[in-house]
């Protein structure tokens, strides 16, 4: 068996080759870098029971990843999250057939461990000494966590309105934080102006191979717990959109591998907030590219991306699973964030609640009906924002 089935790194754009054996951000073209695997090598090699079979984890797939098979990942036990079937939250919605898949078990409680994990391994193999990343919360303390992991520096530029805890978290990990004045994008301005004087490498969604790779996982796991079938729709909430084109890559690749039906691929629904919905604008306008949202403003923070690198994959994604983009607004998100606790006791992240208020007005409108299977991602644990969640009661029990 080969040491890797990565063949080769291309640009998403052009469709360039670029070399494997170094730290790369964005291509020539400034556009995504992606991975390309041998998968008829892969087939030869291994077959999808033996890896269902292995223990659990993210690295249970070595194949479909980029670090050589001798060598260690730099792993908290990420991936693996349940599939959970929402049965009473279905019933209210008329849908029988709705599945949570809950990443926030994921250590660090969000998905972004995925992503993370995948990065900082494969830098880490590469030579990179210490990483940089602007983040809008959870990203940077999967950063933090994973470096301190690798025994690596790291630098996490947030905006300053983002929530305490997170920015706690990264200071817990031994990250060293930096507030920044405005939103994600500032920060990844300031990531790309101080990265080379920190000695830092750049771990930006979408500005580096590898975090798509790890999001892809998610895709994986899901075909493997249905059985290796898929849904007939995936509702994904979208920031950056790595995992919703990481998703669209995996189901690509288990075809080719011949691990599900080709023919069969689920509907994307991208979830953004009305106060940042630069995918819904551009899917609704037909265009292949988002404009960036002026004055972006959400309290599901990991909505809150006024400007993705990646939106003309996300776009491409929707439109060829015949898909659709869907904005819905902070008060019936964060309502439903506690729906999701409320009737199904899943700890849901606002990004979570968006899904769930996206789906009921997608059933109101016709286009989803009883006889669909959907999958709704939660893509982290709300215990996280705390500081979105109503107050206390002010009632008080008397001792007796």
């Amino acid at each position: 068996m080969p040491d890797t089935f990565l063949t080769e790194l291309y640009c998403s754009a052009t469709g360039d080759t670029l070399p494997r054996d170094r730290l790369l951000n964005l291509s020539p073209a400034g556009k995504p870098i992606l991975c390309r695997y041998d998968l008829e090598g892969i087939r030869g090699a291994v077959d999808r029971d033996q890896v269902a079979a292995r223990p659990p984890g993210m690295w249970r797939w070595a194949e479909l990843l980029p670090l050589p098979l001798t060598q260690s990942p730099v792993t908290l036990g990420e991936g693996d999250t349940p599939l959970l079937p929402a049965a009473r939250l279905g019933r209210e919605l008329g849908l029988p057939k709705l599945w949570v898949k809950d990443e926030s078990g994921n250590p660090t409680g969000s998905f972004k461990a995925r992503g993370l994990s995948a990065a900082v391994t494969m830098a880490t193999h590469l030579g990179a000494e210490a990483f940089a990343i602007p983040s809008a919360g959870n990203a940077g303390g999967a950063l933090a966590a994973y470096s301190a992991r690798a025994g690596k520096p790291c630098h996490v530029f947030v905006p300053a309105d983002t929530p305490v805890i997170t920015q706690q978290e990264v200071i817990a990990y031994g990250g060293n934080l930096v507030r920044v004045e405005g939103l994600i994008n500032d920060c990844g301005k300031v990531v790309a102006a101080r990265r080379e004087a920190l000695g830092a490498f750049d771990v930006s969604t979408l500005k580096e191979p590898y975090r798509i790779e790890g999001k892809k996982t998610m895709g994986l796991e899901l075909a493997q717990q249905l059985g290796w079938r898929l849904p007939d729709v995936i509702v994904y909430p979208t920031g950056g959109g790595t995992g919703l084109i990481g998703m669209h890559k995996a189901f690509a690749e288990l075809a080719g591998l011949g691990w599900i039906d080709s023919d069969k691929r689920p509907r994307f629904v991208s979830v953004q907030s009305t106060g940042c919905a630069p995918v819904v604008r551009a899917f609704e306008a037909g265009a292949q590219h988002a404009v960036p949202w002026e004055n972006a403003t959400t309290r599901a923070y990991g909505l809150r991306v006024p400007g993705a690198v990646g939106d003309f994959l996300m776009l491409a994604a929707l439109r060829e699973t015949n898909g659709t983009a869907v904005a819905v607004d902070d008060e019936a998100l964060l309502a439903d964030m506690l729906v999701l606790g409320q009737l199904e006791g899943i700890n849901a992240c606002p990004e979570g609640g968006a899904c769930v208020t996206a789906v009921r007005a997608l059933k109101e409108q016709g286009w989803l009906s009883a006889d669909d299977e959907i999958v709704i991602f939660n893509t982290g644990a709300g215990t996280k924002y705390l500081e979105t969640l109503p107050p206390l009661p002010t009632e008080t029990i008397k001792p007796i």
